[in-house]
């Protein structure tokens, strides 16, 4: 199948990713949110109008009632979908019925889902093909590996995903609902104790992902954090004022590693580096190696400096004790990003040109043929 230069899309439930096969990076990057207005006589005009998306919907969210269609990695509002990804293509300038569309999608995707998500791009957006790839499997690719584990923590939930010849091992995998929201909701409460509020949620994200770091050791850090004034880091506000953080920088990423002491509602919920032994523990023993080898972090929850060093030091100290045994964790450079950027190597691919699904073979098969064809 010879097509033009595909869209790559990576689905996420705080922001969309898009760009082309062959590039280094995605071209356009925006929050995962749909805006219409509250009120009739701004419903009116509205009606002649497109909806808000992104940061023009937030910007006037005062007289909108805004959607998140993505939902831990999971499309529930397929409206609001629509309306992203029409705003996607207008913000690339591509037209969708001239390229084919390779989409990330979640680890454990319902197949209605996958059904409704191909229906849909087919359907009305008239484009010539489509693929559906889960996005650790192309996290895996970005890194250059087809065997290994991938940590995949975004906004709403991270995944343990274990792959072997590049294909996800679907009933080894492991999931925590806790990701990047949680850590935000935890670092403005920790701070709120001290009396810093941060209103805006995007506001504190920023400052969580600028200032906070993860420990090599918890408690040492704690002790050093009470005697010493040298860990403390400023943020300026957007109206002029200063935050300063202690020892809050490495508390709240501390969560990922030791939910509890976020008081998540059980002091059994395991720890990301809990949730990757788990997955590995599932799989049979001949490959559970390759999988300690190359542990690959990605999503944004993975971006903390410090990360890579703790997550090894813990999965050495809870891997069965072996001469052969070697833990490697692997922390990309943008890993946020990987999973856009082993989809564009994907579809680059001479060898991936046969696996699109065509319009051709969805009226013979129906939607279901995603299913057939997308693994």
């Amino acid at each position: 199948m010879s097509l033009a230069k595909a869209v790559v899309l990576d689905n996420g439930s705080d922001t969309i990713k898009a760009g082309f096969a062959e590039e280094d990076s995605p071209q356009t990057e925006f929050i995962t949110v749909v805006g219409r207005p509250k009120y009739a006589k701004l419903q009116e005009r509205a009606d002649r109008e497109d909806p808000l998306v992104g940061i023009d919907a937030l910007d006037q969210r005062s007289d909108l009632d805004l959607t998140y269609p993505i939902e831990n990695s999971i499309i529930t509002s397929w409206d609001d979908m629509e309306t992203i990804w029409k705003y996607t293509f207008a913000k690339l300038g591509a037209s969708p019925e001239e390229r084919p569309i390779l989409l990330t999608e979640a680890p454990i995707n319902p197949q209605v889902n996958r059904e409704k998500t191909t229906e849909i791009l087919l359907e009305t957006f008239h484009t010539p093909a489509i693929y559906l790839a889960p996005a650790p499997v192309l996290s895996l690719y970005a890194s250059g590996h087809k065997d290994g584990i991938i940590l995949q923590s975004g906004f709403g939930v991270s995944y343990a995903v274990p792959i072997s010849e590049g294909f996800a091992l679907r009933q080894n995998i492991s999931s925590l609902d806790l990701a990047g929201k949680y850590l935000t909701d935890y670092l403005t409460k920790i701070l709120s104790e001290r009396g810093i509020t941060l209103t805006e949620h995007r506001i504190a994200t920023d400052v969580k992902e600028r200032l906070c770091y993860v420990a090599l050791d918890f408690e040492k850090e704690m002790s050093t954090a009470a005697s010493e004034s040298g860990l403390q880091r400023s943020y300026e506000l957007p109206d002029g004022q200063f935050v300063t953080l202690g020892d809050e920088r490495f508390r709240c990423p501390e969560v990922l590693f030791q939910p509890s002491l976020a008081d998540t509602g059980s002091s059994l919920s395991p720890g990301i580096h809990q949730l990757i032994s788990e997955s590995i523990m599932k799989c049979n023993e001949d490959i559970r190696n390759k999988m300690y080898a190359n542990i690959v972090m990605s999503g944004g929850s993975t971006m903390f400096n410090g990360i890579r060093e703790r997550m090894r030091k813990e999965i050495t100290a809870i891997a069965e004790a072996s001469p052969t045994r070697k833990v490697k964790v692997i922390v990309p450079p943008e890993p946020k990003y990987s999973a856009w950027i082993g989809g564009s190597i994907l579809a680059s691919l001479s060898d991936f040109q046969s696996m699109w699904i065509s319009k051709q073979e969805y009226d013979e098969e129906g939607p279901a043929v995603v299913n057939r064809k997308c693994h």
